[in-house]
Parts: structure tokens; C-alpha cells; sequence
């Protein structure tokens, strides 16, 4: 059987580039400020077609409450049968400056053997790559499949999660596969099992009572921005680590490596420069927190005067590992930020919502499945990694699913440069991962016939 499934798929890759090169061309950001939300709605309703002809004989678009459309289907599971959830999203980040792209970023260009276009890994690789699974299986489905395409998940404002939180009975399902992540490498297969959560804050410092001369007034008078500067500095240690009392930052990763040289390729660090922190970058990613300077308010340096700031401020990223709870994690930067002020001077913390790290159970009969499909589709043994950005969506599912397995999987590896100018998709991947993602729902509903 899965010859046959790995031979349909092969068939059907040409018509694959086909759409995606549809997917990519339309701009569908969403943020109404930068691009049309027309070209929202037109990739809503390609994506509800799409899965309708592929077999999903319910499916709708459903409004949500941040003016978003969810791309919702349903078709029901044989008798006995159990239902998987298969998640996506349309929506692309915007191209950011296109003189750095090589190639249109809304035209899906062939260089190399990879597919250049913005959203052609994140995350229409993977609606494409979904369509071809249903395709290669062919109807009736051996499950029952559920889906679901969000409209808004680069902005993160929240539209999906609340609706799953007002109708959780249209993604009631056994199995919940997240497909907006990916393999360690191309052709190494791998589960996402942890994300990191976030707990960001903005910290205000004040000294004066407005500018003064640095000439008249500079040594014993307090700079608001000198201040801030060494209450930053407090929050990594001298290896680089990030250091905030009270959270424990010595954690360590058991699932596969990320390799320094890797590492130092996917982020761009320039040669010579070392990296920053102890312990491995896996540690470092995927298990311990992780302190980023997001934005400083400050004078800058084209006009800048000869004065001292009477206040800064700087708004700070912290990512907060699996097993961390993200409020305790919140509540001690801002009572480390107040203890570190010096000269006494005024501080206030302005809190952000927090978001929760995400922690998978693997031991449950859909994982068994995915990761039996996985490795025969890839030939490769299966690994597990974590991923150091968050998606809030996981919680949510968790907490208004709690009986579904929920898997993390898709087309986005290292490469991709997702978010990036010229993101780019292996096309082996979307492949490979379709006839995974087929031998998947044929083992899972025969695992659920056998129980």
C-alpha cells in the first residue's frame, strides 16, 4: 500500500506546484494597513474549494472575532473509525523589504531545486501538502477528517483560538495535527513535542525632570538611559546566558541535536563571532529561557544632542521553556528589572499578556502511528525537537480538546527561512510528508480497529 500511495503522490506533484505557485501569488496578508484583505478572502475561499474537491464534503468559511476567515470542513469518520484534525493557515507574513528578495516574492520561482516564494514553507507548503494526502488516499477516507485553515495566525491576534474556545465541537477529534513547523533537516524526519511561551514586558526608567547639559550637568546627574543600559546587562551572565533571579536557566535537551554549524547557518551569524550562552544550542533553544531586546526608546544618534535622557525604555522578550510557568516566569523579570535600577532610580514594569509553553504527550496511539508513517515515509529513524517560537493555538486545543493527541509536523525546515526574505520549500518535503501524512490516516484507523 505504500508503494502505491508514494507512486500517486509522485503523480500528482506537477499539478502541487501548480497551486502552490496559485497559493503564493496571492498576497494574503493579513493586515488590511499593508495589503488588500480582498487577497485574504480570495486565498480563503481557494483553500475551501480546494479541500471540498479533494474530498471534504462540509466545509465553510467561518468569521472570527478578529475579522479573520477560518477555512472549517468536516467529513464525518466509517463506524469504528477515529477523527483527525488537520490544521494550516493562508495567511503569509509580509515580503518585508523586497530589494532583498532575489525573485518576486509573490511569484513561486524554481533555483537550486527549491520553490522561492513568500508562504511557499509557511504555511501553504503545508495546505498543499495536505491536499495531497487526501488526493493519494482517495475517498472514503479511512478517518474522519476534520480541517481547519486559519486566516490571521502571523498576526497573532487571536481569532481562531477564540472560536475553537466559543464551538470546540467543530474540531472534536481524536488526533490533531498542527502542521506549521518541521523536520530538523530535509529528509530527517521529526515531531515538534515542546514550543517555548512567552512573557513579555516593557520596562520605563525616569531620572529627571527633563534634559539637561551634559556639558554643565554630566557626572553626578543620573542618565535615565546609562541606567537602563546597566539594568539590561544584568540579564545575561558573562557567558551570554540569560540570567533572571529566581528562574532557573541550567535546563537541557534530550531530543535531537541542532548542531553548532547549523545553528550558525540557519541564523545568519557572521563568521568569527561566537555564539552566545553555555551548554548546547539545543539547550539553549529548546529547554532553557531566553531574554531578547526587543526595542529601545531612546534619543537616536542622527540629531542627537549634547543632553542627558531624563527617561528610556525598552521592551523585552522572554521565552519561557516547557515545565516554566509563563505568570512566575513574567513576575520575576519585573521584580529583578526594580532591584537592579541604580541611583534609585523610578522604574515601572508595563506587563504584555503572557502565553503559555506547550509540552506534547507522545505515548499515545496516534503518535505510535505518525511516527511508524513518518519513518517508512522518509527511510529515516524519527527525532524529536522543540521549537523556540510559541503557538498559543496548542494550549488552547489542549484545554477545549483534552481527550485529542495533538502532533506538530510540516514542510518548514531550517532552510525554509520562514519569515524571511526568500523563503523557499524543499519540494522533497512536501512530498515525503504527504505520503507520511497518508500512511498515517491508513495506520491510525487500523490501530483504532484493532483496539
Amino acid at each position: 500500500m505504500s508503494d502505491e500511495i508514494r507512486s500517486k503522490v509522485a503523480a500528482l506533484m506537477p499539478t502541487a506546484r501548480d497551486e502552490l505557485a496559485e497559493l503564493v501569488a496571492m498576497r494574503s496578508v493579513a493586515d488590511p494597513r499593508q495589503f488588500p484583505p480582498e487577497e485574504c478572502v480570495r486565498a480563503a475561499e481557494w483553500v475551501k474549494d480546494a479541500f471540498a474537491g479533494a474530498g471534504i464534503g462540509q466545509v465553510e468559511l467561518i468569521e472570527t472575532s478578529d475579522g479573520s476567515h477560518a477555512v472549517v470542513g468536516h467529513q464525518p469518520a466509517p463506524d469504528g473509525a477515529p477523527t483527525v484534525l488537520l490544521y494550516c493557515h493562508y495567511d503569509v507574513q509580509p515580503p518585508g523589504d523586497e530589494k532583498l528578495w532575489h525573485t518576486d516574492p509573490f511569484t513561486l520561482t524554481e533555483r537550486d531545486g527549491r520553490w522561492y516564494g513568500r508562504g511557499a514553507a509557511d504555511c501553504k507548503g503545508n495546505i498543499v501538502m495536505h491536499l495531497l494526502a487526501l488526493r493519494a488516499l482517495g475517498t472514503p477516507f479511512p478517518v474522519g477528517i476534520r480541517i481547519v485553515a486559519e486566516g490571521s495566525e502571523e498576526m497573532g491576534t487571536g481569532g481562531l483560538e477564540n472560536l475553537v474556545e466559543a464551538r470546540p465541537e467543530l474540531f472534536d477529534a481524536d488526533m490533531i495535527l498542527v502542521v506549521d513547523t518541521g523536520n530538523a533537516a530535509v529528509g530527517r524526519p521529526t515531531v515538534t513535542t515542546t514550543l517555548r511561551g512567552i512573557a513579555n514586558v516593557v520596562v520605563h526608567v525616569e531620572t529627571l525632570a527633563g534634559e539637561v547639559h551634559s556639558g554643565m550637568y554630566g557626572g553626578p546627574a543620573p542618565d535615565a538611559l546609562a541606567a537602563l543600559v546597566r539594568m539590561l546587562a544584568t540579564l545575561r551572565d558573562a557567558d551570554g546566558n540569560t540570567v533572571v533571579d529566581g528562574l532557573e536557566s541550567d535546563q537541557t535537551w534530550s531530543g535531537v541535536d541542532y548542531p553548532e554549524a547549523q545553528f550558525r547557518t540557519d541564523a545568519g551569524v557572521l563568521d568569527s563571532v561566537g555564539l552566545a550562552g553555555s551548554g548546547s544550542v539545543a539547550d539553549a533553544v529548546w529547554a532553557r529561557p531566553a531574554l531578547t531586546i526587543l526595542g529601545i526608546d531612546c534619543p537616536p544618534v542622527v540629531g542627537s544632542a549634547a543632553a542627558i535622557a531624563p527617561r528610556a525604555a525598552a521592551r523585552l522578550n522572554l521565552r519561557v521553556p516547557p515545565g516554566m510557568d509563563p505568570q512566575r516566569a513574567q513576575d520575576a523579570l519585573a521584580a529583578h528589572l526594580q532591584n537592579a535600577a541604580p541611583w534609585n532610580a523610578r522604574v515601572t514594569v508595563e506587563r504584555e499578556a503572557v502565553g503559555s509553553p506547550f509540552r506534547a504527550t507522545t505515548d499515545g496511539p496516534g503518535y505510535a502511528a505518525l511516527g511508524a508513517a513518518m519513518e517508512e515515509a522518509f527511510g529515516n529513524d524519527l527525532g524529536t525537537a522543540g521549537q523556540g517560537g510559541s503557538i498559543p493555538l496548542c494550549n488552547v486545543f489542549s484545554a477545549m480538546i483534552p481527550a485529542a493527541e495533538i502532533a506538530l509536523i510540516g514542510v518548514e525546515e531550517p532552510r525554509c527561512l520562514i519569515h524571511a526574505p526568500n523563503e523557499s520549500v524543499d519540494p522533497s518535503e512536501i512530498e515525503n510528508l504527504a505520503v507520511a501524512e497518508a500512511l498515517f490516516l491508513q495506520r491510525f484507523a487500523t490501530a483504532a480497529r484493532q483496539d
